[in-house]
Formats: C-alpha cells, structure tokens, sequence
C-alpha cells in the first residue's frame, strides 16, 4: 500500500512538471515556430498561451520587431582616388519567422556581414561627391544591395542610413580652399551684376538729367541734404566745373613781372615820399663814422691756376672814397675802375 502510495505521488509530480512545460507564453511582438520530433509545424504560435506536447515538441521564439543594426565604420577608397572612412546603420524586421528559424542560423549576423560587404562596395563605386552630397541616392542603393539577400532569409531592410563621413585632414583643407574660392567667385559675380545693373540705372538717369537741367540741380541739393542730416563738421560747397574751364581760358599765358607794375618800373619805385627814395648814384651812408667805409672789403689775393701762375682778371668794382659819382667807364691813374650804383631802402 505505502509503495503504491509513493508511485501515484511521483506520477502526478511528472504529470505537473510536464503540464508546466507544455504551456509557453507568446508575447505580442513574438511568433512561436514548433518542432515537433525536429520537424516543423506549419502553424507558426501567435500570442498568448501555447500548449505543447511533454518531450515532443519544441518551440522557437522569433522576434518580430525592427531591429536596429549599427555597421562598424569601413575603410575604403572611391572611385575618384579619395580615402574615406564611412559607417551607417540597418533598420530591419522579420517577415517571415518559419525562414528565419529554417534557412539561416543566426540572421543578425548574417545580415551585418552583408551590411558591410555592401558599404565597401558602394564606397567603391561612388565618389566623394557623391558620398558628401547625394546620400540619398547612396542610401537606395545600399538598401537595395543588402535586401537582395535578406528577402531569402525572411528578413526585410526598412531602410539603411550612412551616418558620417571621415575624410584626410589634407583632404578637408583642399575642399575648404575650394569652397573659399567659389564663395569668392560668387561674390565677384554677384558684385558685377550689381554694377551692371546700377550702370543701366545711372544711364538712364543722366538721360533724364540731360533732358531737365533742374533735376541735376534737385540732385545736388538732396545730396548736400543727405550729407548735412549727419552730426559732423562736413561742408559741402557745390562748385560747376564749367567755370574752372572758363577761367582756364581767359588766363593768358605769359603774366607780368612780379617785380614791375603795369608801367614797367621797378617794383621799389612805388614808395612814396622823399624819405623812402635815395637818388641813383648815392651811396648809401649809416652815420658819419661809416661813410668813407666800402660796401665791399677790397680783395687782397687773386686767384692762381693750379700751376702757380696768377690769372688775368678784371678789376673788382668799388666805391669811391669821398663818396662822389662817377661815371661808368672813368679810369683812374692806377687803373681801378669806380662804378657808383644805385640802393634804395
């Protein structure tokens, strides 16, 4: 009795661990792929409660939501000779979780593999560009290049992002040159369409000006207003040019001596009144100790030629001694000649 006892107890302990077991737990994001004695069931387990065989069946969880899968950055050279460093990211989800379970082993690791054949390839086949600019483009097609494969497995890419693009230091200066001299370029054009565009405007403006002589004046005017509306020390005098072209030509162009008047005489000879004269041929005295005393001292030495012999010279001009006059070309017995010449003060 006490064995029979202890038989039905052990029985029903294995009838409880194998209803414990047989019953598994789908969640909502999850299908369930069964195997029974290692073949596959048709029927795919949604969620909620799955009941199973004791020891026959065995269920695999698939998950059924997109997946996110960073690629490791590539190293890799365009089709342009650049070196570049690219990486990018997989979004992708099961579709079919039977293929999933059946046809490959482990499908995230199938599916980064491909990943990042694809990018290697694509950065073969673009150009820097390309891969700078018209990502877009890039991004279809390594969508497409990656989901060709994956359709077998059951899998399908949603979308594949190229995030960054690492270039050589030597590289990014010769693209900032290049951008420095198109922003350069642009600036120059852009400048001389605004010339051109002003010069139209300013030809037709003197067109106008020309035909209303009061509009080069109004012009004027709005321009010394324009200048006097700021607080500065700015003073605008207008002056018309035709006026210096007209003293230009009434200005004769040999003027008179500013040593003569319009008579001719010296310019000293103004100064009216006996005391600001002194009659030609005086000498002109400073008090009577001075008198007798010569303009000029009288020259001692003549100057000699490099030989040594003395030069011919004529005599030097002097002043009479008693202050008299004489005559231009008198002689004296020591042959001194006496020129008298006229001072005034």
């Amino acid at each position: 009795m006490t064995v029979l006892w202890m038989v039905l107890v052990v029985v029903g302990f294995m009838m409880l661990v194998s209803a414990a077991t047989s019953v598994r737990v789908v969640q909502q994001f999850e299908r369930g792929v069964v195997f029974r004695f290692g073949r596959l069931q048709p029927q795919t387990r949604g969620p909620g409660l799955a009941t199973l065989i004791p020891i026959a069946d065995r269920m695999q969880k698939v998950s059924m939501q997109v997946v996110t899968l960073p690629i490791p950055a590539q190293d890799g050279i365009t089709s342009d000779n650049v070196t570049v460093r690219v990486d990018a990211v997989v979004y992708y989800r099961v579709v079919d979780p039977v293929r999933v379970a059946v046809d490959v082993q482990d499908y995230g690791s199938a599916i980064l593999q491909v990943a990042q054949a694809s990018l290697r390839s694509i950065i073969g086949k673009s150009e820097l560009d390309d891969l700078l600019s018209n990502r877009e483009r890039l991004n279809q097609g390594l969508e497409l290049m990656i989901d060709n494969p994956a359709v077998g497995w059951g899998v399908h890419i949603d979308r594949v992002e190229i995030k960054d693009v690492v270039l050589p230091e030597s590289m990014k200066r010769s693209m900032s040159r290049q951008a420095e001299a198109e922003r350069e370029r642009r600036s120059r054009v852009i400048t001389a369409e605004g010339e051109l565009q002003a010069s139209k405007q300013l030809a037709e403006a003197a067109q106008v000006m020309a035909a209303n002589p009061a509009a080069l004046q109004l012009r004027l005017l709005q321009t010394v207003v324009e200048v006097a509306a700021e607080k500065n020390s700015t003073l605008v005098l207008p002056f018309p040019v035709e006026l210096l072209r007209f003293l230009e030509r009434s200005t004769p162009s040999g003027g008179p001596s500013p040593t003569q008047d319009h008579g001719g005489a010296p310019a000293g000879d103004h100064q009216g009144g006996d005391a600001g004269e002194i009659a030609a041929g005086e000498p002109v005295g400073r008090g009577d100790a001075q008198e007798d005393r010569p303009l000029h001292p009288p020259v001692d030495q003549e100057p000699q030629h490099r030989d040594g012999g003395e030069r011919d010279r004529p005599a030097q001009p002097r002043l009479p001694a008693d202050g008299g006059e004489h005559d231009e070309g008198d002689q004296h017995e020591g042959g001194d000649h006496h020129v008298s010449l006229p001072w005034s003060v």
